[in-house]
């Protein structure tokens, strides 16, 4: 629970950091606003596969290898196929998503944020391997 907490203030630090200046330094005060929500719709709908991956790689870090293969190919797949249908039918039925351009680049983005954040947070969480014994060297 503690990472999935991390990776929602990580969220939440990259919208205030990279989207918030976008509607105080844009010409047009309108288009600062819609690249603030439409930060704010990719980064949300980011969050949302990335908190459920992280929760879902955090337990297969504690099973056999094979589990945590369908955690990895899983999690990748939910991840991808939730952010890029949303994404698509948010882009193609809302107008207000094709106002201004932009919203497939911040989509893109928070991706990669949230994805870079996941697997550093899952990663920095695993348990200490175990080291085998060495075998005695045969002389």
């Amino acid at each position: 629970m503690r990472r999935v907490l991390l990776l929602l203030g990580g969220g939440l630090a990259f919208w205030l950091v990279a989207a918030l200046p976008f509607r105080f330094l844009d010409d047009d005060p309108a288009r600062g606003t819609a690249a603030v929500a439409y930060a704010g719709t990719a980064l949300l709908l980011c969050l949302v596969p990335a908190a459920l991956t992280l929760w879902w790689g955090g337990r297969a870090l504690s099973q056999p290898a094979e589990q945590q293969l369908v955690a990895v190919l899983g999690g990748t797949g939910v991840r991808l196929f939730t952010v890029v249908v949303v994404g698509w039918l948010l882009f193609s039925w809302v107008p207000y998503y094709q106002t201004y351009p932009g919203f497939l680049a911040w989509l893109v983005a928070a991706y990669l944020f949230t994805l870079g954040l996941e697997m550093t947070l899952l990663l920095a969480g695993r348990p200490p391997q175990r080291q085998e014994p060495a075998a005695p060297a045969r002389e």
